[in-house]
């Protein structure tokens, strides 16, 4: 019997994500360094209401950076080398699931710059199924569970799941 499509995992998107928590010097180095891992143009994030740590709002603090399509897989294989193979269980919650990179020298094909000096970066993965989310409710049978999020990751990428 051949397997149902519409139950068929995918990489929906990977969210790229450095947080500086100040405008300035540091958030355009983070800027710099996304762009070269992606070759895409980051966008600001800004705070939203006047924190506790004394920002006020509208400032720019962090820069994130969405990859989607055909080179997801690629980028994807390139991170989890990055984490030497191997990923927590605590990462997964359902359809996505997040992990950190300490240092993004630590990514395949990136290199040092001593200007920019060293960052690290936080990487979230959406899965998605087709006829996934539309606007309307879908039901629990096509819903991912994180069981299934962490199949499809040892599947697909060979990557051990402590």
């Amino acid at each position: 019997m051949t397997e149902n499509k519409m139950k068929e995992i995918k990489i929906e998107k990977i969210v790229l994500n450095i947080g500086t928590g100040e405008p300035g010097e540091k958030l355009e180095h983070a800027k710099t360094i996304l762009e070269r891992i992606t070759n895409k143009k980051p966008v600001y994030c800004k705070t939203k209401k006047r924190s506790t740590f004394g920002v006020a709002k509208g400032r720019d603090i962090g820069v994130v950076v969405t990859i989607r399509g055909k080179e997801t897989k690629e980028f994807l294989t390139r991170f989890f080398k990055a984490k030497e193979g191997k990923l927590n269980k605590r990462c997964f919650s359902g359809r996505t699931f997040s992990f950190g990179i300490s240092e993004y020298i630590e990514i395949p094909g990136t290199e040092y710059d001593p200007k920019i000096g060293i960052f690290g970066l936080d990487v979230c993965v959406t899965l998605k199924r087709a006829g996934g989310f539309t606007g309307n409710k879908i039901g629990k049978k096509h819903m991912i569970s994180s069981e299934e999020s962490v199949n499809f990751i040892k599947d697909n990428f060979e990557i051990e799941i402590v």
